[in-house]
């Protein structure tokens, strides 16, 4: 079965106020806006070195791994307050679905949290799968967790593909030898034109069609 496989942060949904607010939970003063969306893109440690660095302390990745329990917490706690799945994206899951494609997830987000994310805004049951960062000792751009999001969903490794946002999600297509889309409405913007993906995803209108070309 052909199959498309989602990201999660800025691909699915728009997490990033929610995962700003949470890393200045766990700094010394609150930092971060919304013009950070990028960095919360690329995770909780990330952030916390963006935050640190901008309050001028002398800080190591010590301070970063003391941060980061307390970063994930303040997230679990807040998951959902601001996050909103970007427009369409639902539909697009919907009309692959009835189009005969398997949809899951594979995130960089540690599991658990994309569990009850996806739970929170109602949507779990959409996808036959989910996998996470520390579902297995390796994550994105690794090619096993896309590998597993596939097969566990009933799809067909050399028949899926990947949706993203980053760059990392334009190595694990190059690593698991499957066409990659890269979206066009996050913090990047088209710029994500650089990675070299298969195709460039304006809105989740055109998600069907497009997988019906690259997965013929």
């Amino acid at each position: 079965m052909r199959c498309v496989v989602f990201d999660l942060d800025g691909t699915l949904a728009d997490t990033s106020l929610d995962l700003l607010a949470a890393a200045n939970a766990a700094l010394p003063r609150a930092v971060l806006g919304p013009q950070d969306a990028l960095t919360a893109f690329h995770g909780g440690r990330a952030m916390l070195r963006l935050g640190f660095t901008r309050l001028g302390m002398d800080w190591s990745e010590a301070d970063v791994d003391a941060g980061y329990p307390v970063l994930l917490e303040a997230y679990r706690a807040g998951i959902a307050t601001h996050t909103r799945l970007y427009p369409g994206a639902m539909e697009a899951v919907e009309a692959l679905k009835a189009g005969g494609f398997a949809v899951s997830v594979c995130t960089n987000k540690p599991e658990a949290l994309a569990e009850l994310l996806l739970a929170e805004l109602g949507v779990r049951g959409a996808f036959g799968a989910l996998v996470g960062a520390d579902t297995f000792p390796v994550r994105k751009p690794d090619p096993v967790p896309y590998r597993a999001a596939v097969e566990r969903a009933g799809g067909v490794v050399g028949r899926s593909m990947l949706v993203g946002d980053t760059e990392t999600d334009a190595k694990t297509g190059v690593a698991a030898g499957v066409p990659v889309v890269l979206v066009t409405f996050g913090p990047e913007g088209a710029g994500v034109s650089r990675f070299r993906p298969a195709a460039l995803l304006d809105r989740f209108e055109d998600l069907p069609g497009l997988a019906g070309r690259l997965l013929t």
